[in-house]
């Protein structure tokens, strides 16, 4: 349900809402928020709540560091793990400076930005995020250890895979804040879990990742474990990966997802610093189902992108290389442009190549232009690359590729 903001006012009064977060995030993705009294709700739709931002990663230094959080009414959800008497809300907020100028480095305007000039050219975009995560053992004072849960492999099932409870409590409190998670299964490493969403437009769905986070962080941390989001969590044992899938909709009777396609695939190299943003992201790169090379096919899991088996509104394209540490934001964003680009210079994707690559020799690979190797290979990457430079505002490039 979306909410206005006398609805949010009356919801606060009716259901015995105590504290109100305003939850937004950093230029990489992490989320953070401020909580305010009932009281300050009025204020806070009128004018904005301050707050330093110097210590928030790409929000500037003390020189200049008041900026404001305007919450998104629509975006209202009950936490459900705090207490039922002195409720906990929390919305969404934009951020602007105390001059109302929309403050550039607010990852999640800038997808509102890239949706809204989809629409008007007359593309709708729908996203649906598959997350995998490492459930480790944790000691006395809660931090992770290299333990993983359980000895489990894909698609076990109790009492060998320690993570079905929690899988469960992470679902229904899921369904409990108004989000359809579709599926979710042990995966291949030890301790390593998947829980896929249903699509959504592609605000709700990045707003969603943020969530999803936080839930399963929250519920492990109750039941004595420690979650790790990294791409790479183990050496030896297969990544996480955040696999995006893509559709889109408009009056136009042909098929979409070959400009899609096409689009991505062109500018994948450059979009690649945002979607794999740490060191130990390009460790999960070529290995275990995590691709390297740039290329597509129907179902294959060794590709870069693959169209898997669906018909109708469920036809869709995934995008297999991102890893959970990409900011939600800027992935879905920078998706977008590129299938604009895509289909609106009819682009064409090249032969799809149904073979694996993880057994394909080397003289077959060497045709086959790759990812970028390196966290250094990708920031320079971006940095050269008009793309990127368009859609991505000139602080984030430099926070990205020369911090």
């Amino acid at each position: 349900m979306k909410y206005s903001k006398e609805e949010v006012m009356q919801y606060v009064i009716e259901e015995d809402v105590k504290f109100i977060r305003l939850a937004f995030c950093d230029v990489f993705g992490k989320q953070k928020n401020i909580a305010i009294m009932p009281e300050e709700l009025p204020r806070a739709f009128e004018y904005g709540i301050a707050f330093d931002a110097s210590a928030i990663a790409g929000f500037g230094d003390e020189t200049k560091c008041d900026l404001l959080l305007h919450p998104d009414p629509e975006t209202l959800m009950q936490l459900p793990w705090r207490p039922e008497h002195g409720k906990v809300v929390r919305m969404f907020a934009s951020v602007s400076y105390p001059d109302g100028r929309a403050f550039e480095c607010d990852t999640r305007q800038l997808l509102k930005k890239a949706v809204k000039e989809a629409e008007s050219s007359g593309y709708s975009f729908f996203f649906g995020a598959e997350q995998e995560f490492y459930l480790f053992e944790a000691d006395e004072s809660g931090k992770g250890s290299s333990i993983p849960c359980d000895n489990a492999g894909y698609m076990d099932i109790a009492p060998e895979d320690c993570g079905e409870n929690i899988r469960r409590e992470i679902c229904l409190t899921l369904e409990q804040m108004g989000i359809r998670p579709e599926s979710s299964h042990h995966e291949e490493g030890p301790g390593q879990n998947e829980i896929d969403f249903r699509y959504s437009d592609a605000l709700t769905a990045a707003d969603n990742v943020l969530t999803f986070q936080t839930i399963v962080k929250t519920v492990a941390r109750r039941n004595g474990l420690f979650v790790d989001f990294s791409a790479k969590p183990l050496p030896y044992e297969a990544g996480n990966g955040f696999h995006i899938n893509v559709s889109v909709q408009s009056h136009e009777k042909k098929d979409l997802l070959p400009g899609i396609i096409a689009g991505v695939m062109e500018k994948i190299r450059p979009m690649t610093v945002f979607l794999n943003p740490t060191e130990n992201s390009y460790k999960r790169l070529g290995l275990l189902k995590a691709p390297r090379y740039i290329s597509w096919s129907p179902e294959n899991r060794s590709q870069l992108i693959r169209v898997p088996a669906a018909v109708g509104e469920y036809r869709r394209v995934e995008l297999r290389s991102p890893d959970p540490t990409a900011n939600p934001y800027l992935a879905f964003m920078l998706m977008i442009y590129a299938g604009l680009y895509g289909l609106e210079n009819d682009l064409t994707p090249p032969e799809p190549v149904n073979i694996n690559f993880y057994k394909a020799d080397n003289n077959f690979l060497k045709d086959f232009p790759m990812l970028p190797s390196s966290l250094k290979e990708a920031r320079i990457t971006a940095s050269a690359d008009d793309f990127i430079r368009e859609h991505i505002p000139d602080k984030i490039l430099d926070i990205y590729c020369n911090r």
